[in-house]
């Protein structure tokens, strides 16, 4: 199995008809994911890659049936309106690969999922895919590529890192493991989904063995997950590791969301919670694939 993206899952593409939109349309296609609509307002009774293509969600979900997850290659300023429309079509999984997303339009979006019950992943998301099954948004970039890097296996990914997702990918598949699920949660300064409500769902997945988290400076995204772990929503083995463990106070991190302050989102304050909750904490990435199959005794 895996979560939240499957084979049936049924997707909807809106912005399909833009230079990124229909690009990822293609990819998205060519791999496996059953897109079944997209939506470019005025654009409505075309085609993008044998994609029907409507003016609206509404109009789609009346054509094409019930849409389990839309993509909004939207641009930034413009996503909130695209995301308050997927949702009002009763859309319940939102994938956001858009970044410059202005603060108050996310805190909006994210207060109106979470009334709805809809999850997001992102803004600033490369998606998620689910191996030899369906991909949403650009993560692995192309059908070749995504072939190779990613594999069907025990192994779920969750990052706070986009090109880390990728190579982290690369490196549990060499390993001969494979992953059910990998996400890239998004790089704004607020996301939708945490780590710590991603958890829960690789926990309820019989595919999955083990989780990985691939984790930075700044935010507090990794202590709530380990909170979710003694809560005891979550208990496969984790094996975690954190970016940016030489940054200093106050100085930004690769992304607007990993900076620390007043000593919260500190290397330190994720490595001791992870680690009194039970999680094993690796020094450097590429230990993630051998301590991996040790614990899964591979």
């Amino acid at each position: 199995m895996a979560i939240l993206l499957d084979e049936n899952t049924r997707v909807l593409i809106q912005g399909i008809t833009g230079r990124e939109g229909s690009a990822r349309a293609r990819f998205m296609s060519e791999y496996g994911t059953k897109v079944v609509a997209g939506t470019s307002p005025g654009r409505g009774g075309t085609e993008v890659w044998r994609i029907p293509v409507y003016n609206t969600v509404e109009e789609a979900v009346k054509e094409r049936g019930p849409i389990d997850l839309s993509v909004t290659f939207v641009p930034g300023p413009l996503v909130k309106s695209a995301v308050v429309e997927a949702i009002n079509a009763g859309i319940k999984t939102i994938v956001m690969p858009v970044e410059r997303v202005p603060l108050h339009d996310i805190i909006e979006m994210v207060h109106l999922a979470r009334q709805r019950g809809v999850k997001i992943i992102g803004p600033g998301s490369l998606g998620l895919i689910s191996p030899e099954k369906a991909v949403a948004g650009w993560i692995g970039g192309a059908e070749e590529q995504a072939r190779v890097v990613f594999k069907a296996g025990p192994v779920g990914i969750i990052s706070r890192s986009g090109g880390q997702t990728t190579t982290l990918c690369w490196a549990i598949t060499k390993a001969g493991l494979g992953e059910s699920t990998a996400i890239h949660v998004g790089s704004e300064p607020i996301v939708g989904m945490s780590p710590a409500e991603l958890l829960p769902l690789f926990e309820k997945d019989p595919q999955t063995e083990a989780v990985v988290l691939f984790g930075e400076i700044g935010t507090v995204a990794e202590e709530e997950a380990a909170e979710a772990i003694m809560r005891g929503e979550f208990t496969k083995p984790l094996v975690a590791y954190i970016a940016g463990r030489t940054a200093q106070p106050g100085v930004r991190f690769s992304h607007a969301s990993a900076i620390i302050e007043r000593g919260r989102g500190s290397a330190e304050s994720k490595v001791k919670a992870l680690k009194e909750a039970g999680a094993v904490v690796v020094d450097r990435p590429d230990e993630i694939p051998v301590v991996v199959k040790k614990l899964l005794r591979r």
